[in-house]
């Protein structure tokens, strides 16, 4: 099948480059136009693994104005926030044949999705796999070919032959997909996985094989997993894993396959780009509002990388004397 990725940035380059070199056909649409423009003036896009044998790779990139393809599958890999401006900006291109795979952090895309797709066309995606974008043209894989994995799910629930034919590509393109019935389930096991891994290694500037080494990760990772857990039970979802096999993910992944690995969070705060938390801890807090139930931990981690948000961008200059002297 034919495949346009939308949102051409780290994840976004890592399937779409793995796929081409699979042996298929493969799109790229951008609204960041340093990526666009650096991607064209050098040919392609630098691939590196792990820091090492950087190489090129020719693709094509379009915005989403000059883009006239008619992609089979779309995968979108925009960040949430930059979501329905990308999507309104690609309309023109999407049709009532097309399927849709998304597996972007946090919540809040699948809505955005279903104004433009139908419900059964459009699949849930999960992917534990570590991608740095170094600066524009300049991705680097982190970890060993085939690291790394990915859940999917139709949000009608009912895969059909078309999912089990992107699947099986899926698989040759080393990402590593398992296919589920469980579409809030497998879009929420992410999430809890994000709300301890990215906010807490973006907090402390940590890689998350510095953050599993910690005497106090487990500690951290178990309360906000109860807590995300505490959330999803009272809302009637129903998990991929239980407690004990979440914090046993993270551990894993954090520990074996990616310790190199900053966060996507991370690469947001330390670029100066807002982060996406609040659609990963902040999403968790505020299901847990409409069935009585307060995360708070969830809230206060929230609200400490605002924080550090708005304390990277201040301007000291802008303390009154008044300010200063309290």
């Amino acid at each position: 099948m034919k495949y346009t990725v939308l949102g051409a940035g780290a994840m976004g380059l890592r399937y779409g480059v793995l796929l081409q070199e699979a042996g298929f056909d493969v799109d790229f649409v951008e609204i960041w136009d340093p990526q666009i423009n650096k991607i064209r003036e050098q040919n392609g896009v630098f691939v590196s693994r792990d820091h090492e044998n950087k190489h090129l790779v020719p693709v094509n990139i379009y915005t989403p104005e000059e883009y006239k393809g008619n992609p089979d599958v779309w995968i979108v890999f925009t960040k949430q926030m930059q979501l329905e401006d990308a999507l309104k900006r690609t309309a023109h291109a999407f049709n009532d044949n097309q399927y849709v795979v998304s597996p972007m952090n946090g919540m809040g895309h699948i809505d955005k999705l279903n104004q433009y797709f139908d419900k059964s066309k459009v699949i849930g995606a999960t992917a534990l796999i570590g991608t740095v974008l170094n600066g524009p043209g300049d991705v680097d894989f982190i970890g060993a070919a085939g690291a790394g994995s990915m859940h999917m799910a139709n949000e009608t629930e009912k895969p059909d032959d078309v999912t089990n034919q992107i699947v099986e590509e899926f698989t040759k393109a080393n990402l590593n997909p398992t296919l589920t019935t469980n579409f809030l389930g497998t879009l929420m096991a992410k999430v809890i996985f994000n709300s301890v891994v990215n906010t807490l290694c973006t907090m402390f500037e940590i890689q998350m094989g510095e953050f599993i080494q910690s005497p106090v990760a487990e500690k951290l990772g178990r309360q906000l997993i109860n807590e995300a857990f505490d959330v999803c039970e009272r809302a009637n979802i129903t998990l991929l894993n239980t407690r004990e096999e979440e914090w046993q993910t993270v551990k894993f992944v954090s520990s074996t396959t990616n310790p190199l690995h900053y966060p996507s969070m991370y690469q947001d705060m330390s670029k100066g780009r807002n982060t996406e938390v609040d659609y990963i801890n902040g999403y968790i807090y505020e299901l847990g509002l409409k069935y009585h139930y307060e995360a708070t931990t969830h809230d206060y981690l929230r609200n400490l990388v605002h924080l550090a948000e708005f304390s990277r961008d201040f301007d000291p200059a802008t303390l009154t004397k008044e300010t200063a002297d309290a």
